[in-house]
């Protein structure tokens, strides 16, 4: 959606793993997303953040562009072109 590369990880394979990204983390449940090696949160956090458009600002001070920006921008070039006629 966002248009970024990412790595995913099957912690449910390696309870070592799992119990360890849990610790690493300070967060007890799983899935868990990481930005640049940044814990950022689970998926009701994520969600919430791509909801309210902070998840973009997350991506830009980390230097990743979001293709929603790149949608966004367009789509009130568009708006304002239509206003202006």
């Amino acid at each position: 959606m966002h248009g970024i590369t990412y790595e995913s990880h099957d912690v449910l394979k390696d309870e070592d793993l799992r119990e360890g990204i849990k610790t690493y983390s300070n967060w007890p449940t799983i899935p868990q997303v990481f930005i640049n090696g940044e814990f950022v949160g689970g998926c009701d956090i994520m969600l919430q953040m791509h909801q309210n458009g902070e998840l973009i600002e997350e991506l830009r001070k980390a230097g990743i562009k979001s293709a929603l920006l790149d949608k966004a921008l367009k789509e009130e070039e568009t708006k304002h072109a239509d206003e202006a006629k």
